[in-house]
This record gives structure tokens, sequence and C-alpha cells, in this order.
């Protein structure tokens, strides 16, 4: 009988270590999520300050302006990984599309004011990719620990979900940005 008991025990702590260590895993991916939220917000605050810098200096360009004030708001107000990510790759396309226009202002690249901000939102692009790196190899520890036996079947009993990972589209990588200079 003691020996039942013994192995009870066992599979009690067993089982326990096992459910606090997806516990710590998951915790570790909301952290990492955290950091890039905590990047993305800087994002969003640079965005208008670029748009209108550019705006003095390419007033015409009204629909490359809009879409990346569109796509900014729609990236602010998603919810949700999957949601968040493709938000977030939108975005990153329209603001390729506000640089090309910029390309063509040589007064725009010359400005003081434009070369910080640009300079800036540089710096957050670099702290947001290294913060992405950070969360997608928590995602995939955690979706790996969740996956493999015997953690799946405290996963399932436990509802352990897999998160996504943040991936960049590659046609977002690719896709050159059209630009419109006709006058509007």
């Amino acid at each position: 009988m003691t020996i039942f008991w013994l192995v009870v025990a066992f599979l009690g702590l067993w089982a326990g270590g096992i459910y606090n260590s997806l516990v710590r895993r998951r915790q570790r991916v909301k952290e990492a999520w955290r950091d890039i939220d905590i990047q993305l917000k800087r994002r969003y605050n640079l965005i208008p300050n670029l748009v209108e810098t550019v705006k003095g200096y390419a007033a015409h360009e009204k629909t490359t302006f809009e879409d990346v004030a569109t796509a900014r708001s729609q990236a602010m107000q998603a919810t949700g990984g999957k949601e968040k990510i493709a938000a977030e790759n939108q975005l990153g396309k329209t603001l390729k599309s506000l640089f090309a226009v910029a390309e063509n202002y040589p007064q725009l690249k010359a400005s003081e004011n434009f070369q910080k901000l640009q300079d800036e939102l540089t710096d957050t692009e670099n702290k947001i990719q290294a913060a992405r790196r950070f969360y997608n190899s928590n995602v995939r520890d955690y979706n790996i620990a969740i996956k493999v036996f015997p953690n799946n079947l405290l996963a399932r009993l436990f509802s352990f979900e897999a998160e996504p990972l943040f991936k960049v589209t590659e046609e977002a990588e690719r896709e050159v940005p059209q630009v419109n200079f006709e006058k509007k």
C-alpha cells in the first residue's frame, strides 16, 4: 500500500512540475509580447510626426498619407496575435511607401527634423525586430513544450493553446512600394 501512495505522490509531483513549466513558458511568451507592444506604441507615436513632416514637402501625396493613417489606426486597434501581426505587416508596407515618397524630395531628405524622425523610426524598427526574435524564440519553445509527450496530455487537459509566431510576410518584404507622383 505504501508503494501505491509513493507512486501517486511521484505522479502528482511530476504532473505539477510539467504544469508549472508550461505556465512559466506561457508567461514568458506574454512578457515577450509586451516588449513588442511597447516598441509598437513608440512607432505609433512617431508616425504622425513623420507624416506631418513629409506633408509639408509633398502635400499632393494625399493617398499615401491616408494609407499610412489607416494602417496605423488598424494596427493600434488590432487585438489578438494573428490580427495584430497582419495589421503590423500592413503598416510596414505603408511606411515603405511613405519613405519612397520622401526619396523624391531632396529638400525633405535634407531636413533635420525628417532625418531625426527617420533615425528614431529606424531605431524603433530595429528594437521591434529584436523583440520579435525574442518573442518568436519563446513561442517556439512554448509551442514545442505543449506538443511533446507527455506534456501534451496536461496541456490539452488545462487548455494550453499554441501561440502564433510574429512573422513578417514574405510578400510584405519583397513588395516594392507603388508611388504615384501625379498632382491631385
